[in-house]
């Protein structure tokens, strides 16, 4: 049976940590384990998500949840509440409501303090580990029979109809995805017409129905001519000399987004080497089984531009392809020949001492899931028996993740930001007496979060910006910076200081606060706006080379109305508790941040959400940092049409509900059907409470309060529904503790807003 172990780094000498380990979160398999009941609970879950796969995708991330109840001995003691029609909802309703969900989410806590959840969702994450573990000769060291097992139920569940798999679980089928999985299966000991319900034969045949894998789009092109199943030679250039560009150049990588240049780094560096892994018997017969024509037949040419229209959201535009052309047609026969291949294996060196300096600084966890494969390949091709290569494999735990729908690859973990968010929900539900345990420990938790030093050496030649002061999206240990995880854990922190330390621990030191506006402060541009890991500058024409067919807004760092929110809010907070510090700089950032909020604002009223589904997102976060900032009904015409966006978009049932192909679209799209999404429904909630609605007409807050009380659980949690989040515009993530955390801070925005004892609630 499955376990979930949490804060331990075991006895591998290949790996360490900066502060004990506190955050990680990895999972081993006991064969001894679990009563029969015990197992039978998990089998039963496991049965359930398959037979309602097509209806709920994302997985309601049960398994551990189970185990750490009966560790904890939880039993849900509070009566269940329901609101009947034209029922008034009492103080005393909306309170049990509240601590019975509230009770429950404190029983989950880990017991280092912060809150477990899955973090994943694209299916092109695990399928390049298992190739590069394939490729190294470790796939079966690293991974057990039990493992294969759940990575072979993950891509069983997520399979769609049509034979096919999505960019993620709940996306139309692509070249990319289904190739990739394809592989793996054939990889992990699943034979050409294999797998569960013929899952193989089904992939094959959508693959070669859609033009074979000669159309599937770049990463998958590179990754396809690494293991050996296509030619380098139908790859557009990766060149690795575009390190010894001066950094001045504009196209000089140290001018590009982290995510994009940490990406194309270990690719330029494999590239380079035209590496191609050990061509085994199941690597032949896997170039006979994804292409319609006989494999020395192709024209590899041909088909580097060539895309499968379903995964070609972002086209190549003429630019970049005459860009890559010239490269490809009169660069790279220079580069390969003497005396100029001299200056490719300098620059295959520079490569890889930015690949070791990236491992290093972030204990080999590297900067997220698509990097990390990337890297461990590029180490073991420069030393297959290498320290870094060793210490990449004692990293992979770390990205594992299993739930019932099996295992999966986190993004890299979103201990962090799931914990400043589930602490402020408790907070706001101002039942301290009650949480304060896990109040404390959480606190606890985010105070050794904070990255406390800027990253090693001479971090700027690295093209690194200052951490010291930060929080990571994931834990210390990873070591990026991300501007709303800083000022989402600064904002607790500040709440916490405020509150009696004997209840949730002695506050954080001022001077670790300081650290942390500065870090916001660096990265504001001057239109006001946040970026997100790095200042925005790099100019936007650089997107037009975006070489990556399904994400958009991925080459260069920009500004986010989230980040910027959030950063206005820890800034308003702080500037009342800290008076004193750099007083005109915080107001100043203040008032630009507003301005940048208010000039994103859609026609409709709406703003559009980068990092969640979507502008019922975008929305609750511009009116949290509007109405931080003073900004109300009354005095701001933002608020008054945020508002009305809001309260047009409401649904019969009182909720909100919208589809996450309002992401690609732009435009809001509500979802199919008539239910609404209870994540969504709570963030406009909280959206309408910032713009007062409470005090003018509190109608929908009372509707939409009914409709999460009635949907709770019996044990007091709520129902796994659609996908929450997103990235680069096209790409969906499931944030399995947002099914928590949003209602209950929901509600109790609610109940301490508008159920008071003082006011009638007749739905």
């Amino acid at each position: 049976m499955w376990r979930l172990k949490i804060a331990e780094g075991g006895n591998d000498p290949h790996i360490n940590s900066t502060n004990n380990f506190l955050g990680r979160q990895t999972w081993e398999f006991d064969p001894d384990a679990g009563t029969l009941e015990e197992r039978a609970e998990v089998e039963e879950a496991r049965q359930n998500f398959w037979r309602n796969r097509n209806e709920v995708k994302p997985s309601s991330d049960l398994l551990w949840k189970f185990q750490f109840l009966r560790e904890k001995k939880f039993k849900q003691r509070i009566p269940q509440v329901k609101i009947e029609d034209g029922e008034e909802i009492s103080y005393e309703k909306a309170t049990s409501a509240l601590r019975r969900s509230v009770h429950l989410f404190s029983a989950l806590q880990a017991s280092d303090g912060h809150w477990c959840a899955e973090n994943s969702g694209p299916m092109f994450y695990f399928p390049p580990l298992v190739f590069s573990l394939y490729i190294t000769g470790h796939l079966n060291a690293i991974f057990s029979a039990e493992h294969k097992k759940e990575i072979l139920r993950y891509i069983y569940c997520h399979q769609n109809e049509d034979g096919g798999w999505g960019l993620h679980i709940e996306g139309h089928s692509t070249m990319f995805c289904t190739v990739l999985n394809y592989i793996c299966m054939r990889m992990l000991g699943e034979g050409r017409d294999g797998g569960k319900e013929k899952a193989c034969e089904r992939a094959r045949k959508w693959i070669l129905d859609h033009g074979s894998a000669i159309a599937i789009s770049s990463w998958g092109k590179t990754w396809l001519a690494i293991l050996g199943v296509y030619e380098w030679a139908g790859c557009n250039p990766m060149p690795p000399e575009f390190w010894f560009l001066p950094s001045t150049s504009p196209i000089h990588p140290g001018n590009l987004l982290g995510y994009c240049r940490l990406t194309y780094l270990p690719m330029a560096y494999l590239y380079g080497k035209r590496f191609v892994g050990p061509i085994t018997p199941l690597i032949l017969q896997i170039r006979e089984e994804i292409y319609n024509e006989p494999y020395e037949k192709l024209n590899w040419r041909r088909f580097r531009h060539l895309c499968a229209k379903e995964d070609n959201y972002y086209p190549h535009t003429s630019i970049q392809i005459l860009f890559w052309d010239a490269i490809y047609t009169f660069g790279e026969p220079l580069l390969t020949r003497w005396p100029f291949n001299k200056l490719r294996e300098k620059a295959l060196d520079i490569t890889m001492d930015h690949i070791h300096y990236e491992d290093e600084s972030s204990r080999y966890i590297t900067i997220g899931c698509i990097e990390k494969p990337l890297d461990m390949l590029a180490c073991w091709v420069e030393d297959p028996i290498g320290d870094y290569f060793r210490r990449h494999l004692a990293r992979i735990k770390d990205y594992v993740w299993l739930g019932e729908d099996g295992i999966k690859m986190q993004s890299f973990g979103s201990q962090v930001w799931d914990t400043s968010l589930a602490l402020q929900a408790l907070i706001a539900s101002n039942l301290s007496y009650e949480t304060g345990p896990a109040l404390k420990e959480g606190h606890s938790f985010i105070k050794n979060s904070q990255v406390t030093e800027n990253p090693p050496g001479d971090f700027r030649r690295m093209f690194r910006h200052i951490s010291k002061g930060s929080w990571t999206f994931s834990d210390k240990d990873h070591g990026w910076q991300v501007s709303d995880c800083t000022a989402e854990s600064m904002k607790c922190c500040l709440l916490f200081s405020t509150m009696p330390p004997e209840i949730v621990g002695e506050k954080m030191e001022p001077q670790k606060l300081f650290d942390s506006v500065n870090i916001l402060l660096s990265l504001q541009s001057k239109n006001g706006g946040v970026s997100a890991w790095e200042p925005a500058g790099s100019g936007l024409w650089l997107e037009w080379l975006n070489p990556v067919e399904f994400l958009e807004d991925l080459v260069v760092e920009h500004e986010y109305v989230e980040c910027t929110s959030s950063t206005i809010q820890a800034l308003v907070l702080f500037k009342k508790l800290y008076p004193g510090h750099r007083t005109k700089e915080i107001q100043n950032s203040i008032i630009n941040g507003v301005k940048f909020i208010e000039e994103l604002q859609k026609p409709d009223g709406s703003w559009y959400g980068n990092w969640g589904i979507c502008f019922i997102y975008g929305t609750w976060f511009a009116l949290g940092g509007l109405a931080a900032a003073g900004k109300t009904y009354s005095n701001c015409l933002a608020v008054r049409k945020g508002v009305d966006f809001l309260l047009g978009s409401q649904r019969d049932d009182g909720g909100w509900g919208e589809s996450y192909l309002s992401c690609p679209k732009k435009e809001y799209v509500p979802l199919e059907g008539n239910h609404s999404n209870l994540v969504q429904t709570a963030m406009a909630m909280m959206g309408l409470i910032h713009g007062g609605q409470a005090d003018r007409d509190p109608a929908p807050l009372h509707r939409a309060a009914k409709l999460l009380i009635n949907s709770q659980t019996e044990l007091g949690d709520f129902p796994q529904q659609e996908i929450g989040g997103v990235f680069m515009r096209n790409c969906m993530l499931h944030y399995s503790a947002y099914r928590s955390i949003f209602p209950i801070w929901a509600l109790a925005e609610y109940r301490r807003h508008v159920a008071s004892p003082t006011k009638t609630k007749n739905i």
